[in-house]
């Protein structure tokens, strides 16, 4: 039986999953199925482990495991002593295995409330004694984008994902590590993409189905393959319904992560795939960078995209997660030479944020959490714990309860939700939250997304609407700077073209020892790779 994926999964499904806190991840697991699942999980003697031999080399699997054993059988004992430095220990231990998730919450949570300040940082190491042939963090070179790209093609041509949509999800990964989204590029790759077709909850070549369509709209099934061929193929859909009639609306079901979509620490606009329709120019688009069939949409339509997700927001008033983050996208042409896009969550904060607090050592805003008690917390620490614990859930935008309008970002969670399942008879909450909760074992997260398409010259000439926009956005930004601030101001979609500029300049990006480590484990594991990747550029 494999105890360490049931029982982890059951009772944390935070830390079963790789978004970032999307807390279905925060699942508000009762005290007594808490205690229950607790007494389900096996005793680990360490003192009878084999020592210094291959055969104790644990994985990462199992060594996560006990950690979470150690918490949930000593919920207050980063107040113990020998605790600590057990659980500090086997941290450690877990942060040089094999296949270790170095975003994993473990981590934080050894950091903020344990004091395992360096647990998850790899010693660093000279080139000669590279433990394995990963070059340490300062000595990486900088890896050519193309090269990158070709990998994650290769990648997913080996999981049989068909030539032309393993194009389509290398390009959609790539383009986010160009624009400094290094959370959802090459970082996603194994975790989310690659783990998940292991588990067979997602499927690497199913085909897109069309249930019902009109002139103007369409609602298709994704049939849980890959959410980042099935995003361009809908969005596609919509626009070019909207070059025919002015408008088109595509509804999806049964569709999976689809990239650039999560929240990330320091996010301030995170770039969907509405970003590669609305707009071309010549710092935004490369005719090396993105495929045929994005470069060839024409300029000129407005596009508006939404997705649901695990549930982690719980409802003003309420406590328990309900609604995931459900972030809103637009992306609109203008002037500029780059497109207007924002993307913002319908939620105050994410786990990354909170992550940041803690390493800041500072107090968590009050009304972003609320726990089970109904209580605002802003201890850090705590929060990161409890978030563990499945005890947290994150407010709307606007804060919990109605003094600073928390209902106003509850109601476009809402709306987003009500888009992503209503059209579609999708499913919600508990049943897309990726575990089964009577065996524990990880199940499809049949997602639902909506795109939106407008095409401005059906209503006006596209060069006037984007003048207009781009005298507009240019007085926000010539307006006048708070004496306080960074003497700047910026418009949506202006930091990830800054980062995008910067980093074609550079050539290439730079893969961190963590993701060094998983582009190995792919290539050693995936048929194929090793013939042609003999050596990596950091190895």
């Amino acid at each position: 039986m494999k105890w360490n994926h049931i029982t982890i999964a059951t009772l944390f499904p935070l830390l079963c999953t790789g978004e970032a806190f999307l807390p279905s991840k925060t699942h508000r697991t009762p005290p007594s199925l808490r205690s229950k699942l607790t007494d389900l999980l096996p005793t680990f003697d360490e003192s009878s482990a084999p020592k210094n031999s291959a055969a104790a080399a644990m994985s990462a699997a199992e060594l996560r495991a006990q950690l979470l054993q150690l918490l949930a059988q000593n919920p207050s004992g980063h107040k113990d002593a020998e605790i600590r430095d057990r659980f500090v220990a086997k941290l450690e231990e877990y942060s040089n295995a094999e296949g270790c998730d170095p975003a994993d919450v473990l981590f934080a949570v050894g950091r903020t409330v344990f004091g395992a300040e360096a647990a998850h940082r790899p010693a660093k190491k000279s080139k000669t004694d590279n433990g394995g042939g990963v070059v340490a963090e300062e000595e990486t070179p900088v890896v050519d984008f193309d090269y990158m790209k070709d990998f994650m093609k290769e990648v997913f041509l080996s999981y049989g994902v068909a030539p032309e949509r393993a194009e389509i999800c290398a390009d959609v990964l790539i383009e986010s590590d160009k624009r400094g989204i290094d959370s959802h590029g090459l970082g996603r790759l194994k975790p989310i993409y690659c783990d998940r077709m292991d588990e067979g909850i997602l499927f690497p070549d199913k085909p897109i189905d069309v249930v019902s369509e009109s002139d103007t709209t369409a609602l298709v099934d994704g049939n849980l393959g890959l959410g980042l061929y099935i995003g361009p193929y809908c969005m596609q859909m919509a626009i070019d319904k909207a070059k025919k009639h002015g408008v088109g609306f595509v509804a999806c079901r049964n569709s999976t992560h689809y990239g650039i979509a999560g929240a990330e620490r320091h996010r301030v606009i995170i770039v969907r795939f509405t970003a590669l329709v609305v707009n071309r120019s010549p710092l935004f688009f490369n005719s090396q960078d993105i495929m045929p069939r994005w470069r060839q949409i024409k300029d000129g339509t407005i596009g508006f995209t939404g997705t649901n997700a695990r549930p982690s927001i719980a409802p003003t008033f309420g406590v328990e997660p309900m609604m995931g983050t459900n972030p809103l996208t637009f992306g609109i042409p203008s002037s500029d030479p780059f497109p207007f896009v924002i993307d913002c969550a319908t939620s105050v904060n994410q786990r990354g944020k909170i992550e940041r607090y803690a390493r800041e050592g500072i107090d968590t805003p009050r009304g972003a959490v609320i726990d089970d008690r109904g209580i605002e917390r802003t201890d850090t620490e705590g929060i990161l714990r409890d978030m563990v614990l499945g005890t947290c859930a994150l407010t709307p935008v606007g804060g919990a309860g109605d003094k600073l309008g928390g209902y106003k970002g509850y109601g476009w969670a809402a709306t987003v939700e009500l888009l992503c399942t209503a059209f579609q008879s999708g499913p919600w909450g508990e049943d897309i939250c990726g575990i089964d909760r009577a065996t524990g074992k990880p199940k499809p997260m049949p997602l639902g997304h909506f795109f939106l398409a407008i095409d401005i010259e059906k209503i006006c000439p596209l060069d006037e609407f984007k003048k207009n926009a781009g005298e507009f956005l240019q007085a926000l930004r010539d307006s006048k700077k708070s004496p306080t601030g960074p003497g700047r101001i910026w418009t949506a979609g202006e930091p990830e073209n800054d980062a995008r500029v910067q980093r074609m300049a550079q050539g290439g990006m730079k893969v961190p020892v963590s993701l060094q480590k998983n582009m190995i484990a792919l290539r050693d594991n995936r048929p194929g790779l090793k013939e042609k990747y003999t050596k990596f550029p950091f190895e």
